[in-house]
């Protein structure tokens, strides 16, 4: 398992995050185009709780990228059959030669979600996570990089966010029912999270840990690690910033609306709040 918070992102203001953005953007193109020339493959799985980040993050990766060769994979709701033949299920939804795919949710629901909401059985539960580790070394041994991330929230940070979901005209169709339910789950899910890193964090396939209290700064965290892991052509050196920790003024633009004249306490909270946006 790995810790992956880079700690010269803790001064970034959103000036500086949209150029570190557009800095590593450029090398996700690179990326992406040794990607194609090559005919390699390329899965990024992305869990964590509701409400983390894992489809803003997704976002910000793709939003450059060429569209032909890059898919987000988003399960929804598996059907019977699929429920069955879960690695089945997913073997179809690996990348192509020449692509990447995203993984907005992934076969690892059923090491968490699905076994805490009984959307599973115990004998799925059981039987995925004895077969898990054996089936992912397959499909690196069929040539893909497989990359694993869980985007890390603090059960405040969730409230936070659902309830920015539920007054919000334009994101209120997000939150569901299900969502305060997990979240009452919190310690249940937390225990599966936990026997889920334990049992299927490999040197081979490890969990990469990124904290998502703040989004901006996961986002960059999770793009700087998929290109400090893979060896592309004409790849860049991503060097380490030093960002000025010093901020005069507290002020930030929120949804157009800029505030002025903040705490420290109060800059926090909205600048957490700028990463729903």
């Amino acid at each position: 398992m790995i810790i992956y918070n880079r700690n010269e992102y803790k001064a970034l203001t959103p000036k500086k995050y949209k150029k570190e953005k557009k800095r590593l953007q450029v090398e996700l193109l690179k990326l992406q185009e040794w990607v194609v020339k090559e005919k390699k493959r390329i899965a990024i799985v992305f869990e964590g709780r509701d409400a983390a980040g894992k489809g803003s993050t997704i976002k910000r990766f793709i939003e450059n990228m060429m569209p032909k060769t890059v898919e987000v994979i988003e399960l929804g709701v598996p059907s019977k059959k699929q429920e069955k033949s879960w690695f089945r299920t997913w073997n179809k939804r690996m990348p192509k030669e020449g692509n990447i795919c995203f993984y907005d949710r992934s076969w690892y629901s059923r090491a968490i979600i699905q076994p805490v909401m009984k959307y599973c059985t115990e004998k799925q539960y059981k039987y995925f996570m004895y077969k898990v580790n054996s089936w992912e070394e397959k499909l690196m041994e069929d040539g893909i990089i497989l990359i694993k991330f869980y985007l890390s929230i603090s059960k405040e940070n969730q409230k936070l966010r659902f309830h920015l979901r539920e007054i919000n005209p334009l994101k209120y169709w997000k939150l569901s029912p299900n969502d305060w339910k997990a979240n009452k789950n919190w310690q249940i899910l937390t225990k599966f999270k936990e026997h889920m890193f334990k049992k299927t964090s490999t040197p081979k396939s490890p969990w990469v840990i990124i904290n998502s209290d703040n989004k901006m700064i996961a986002r960059l965290n999770a793009m700087r690690y998929v290109l400090s892991k893979i060896e592309y052509s004409g790849k860049k050196t991503i060097k380490t910033k030093k960002w000025n920790r010093e901020l005069p003024k507290y002020e930030l633009n929120v949804n157009n609306v800029l505030f002025e004249n903040l705490s420290k306490e109060q800059y926090e909270l909205l600048f957490r709040i700028k990463g729903d946006e």
